[in-house]
C-alpha cells in the first residue's frame, strides 16, 4: 500500500491546508518521466517519516488550477505546507537525502 494518498481540488483544503501536521505535496503528471523516477523516492521518505508529516500526490493534469495557484511551472515539484502555507519547495528529480534535509528544516 502506498504511503501517499492522492489529493484533488475537492479535498486539497481539508487534507493539506487544514492539516495539523506538515504536508509534503508531490505535484506530478502521468506523462512526466522524472515524476515517475521521483515517486519511489518520495514513497521511501514518506515511510521513513511516518507520523511526522503527511505525504500526498497531486496530479497537475487533473488539477491545473491548484498547480497555477502555487506557481508550479515545472514538475516534479515538491511543496512542503505547514500551517496551511507553503514553506519550502524542490523542483525536479532529487535524491532522497535532499528531500530528507528539506523536511528536517521544518519537521520536528
Amino acid at each position: 500500500m502506498s504511503a501517499l494518498s492522492d489529493v484533488t481540488m475537492t479535498n486539497f483544503e481539508s487534507e493539506v491546508l487544514q492539516s495539523s501536521q506538515p504536508v509534503l505535496v508531490d505535484f506530478w503528471a502521468p506523462w512526466c518521466g522524472p515524476c515517475k523516477m521521483l515517486g519511489p523516492v518520495v514513497e521511501k521518505v514518506a515511510n521513513a517519516n511516518s507520523g511526522k508529516a503527511k505525504f500526498v500526490k497531486l496530479n497537475t493534469d487533473d488539477n491545473p488550477s491548484l498547480a497555477g495557484q502555487y506557481q508550479v511551472s515545472g514538475i516534479p515539484c515538491l511543496i512542503l505546507f505547514k500551517g496551511g502555507q507553503p514553506v519550502d519547495r524542490i523542483v525536479g528529480y532529487v535524491p532522497e537525502n535532499v528531500i530528507t534535509t528539506m523536511l528536517g528544516k521544518h519537521v520536528a
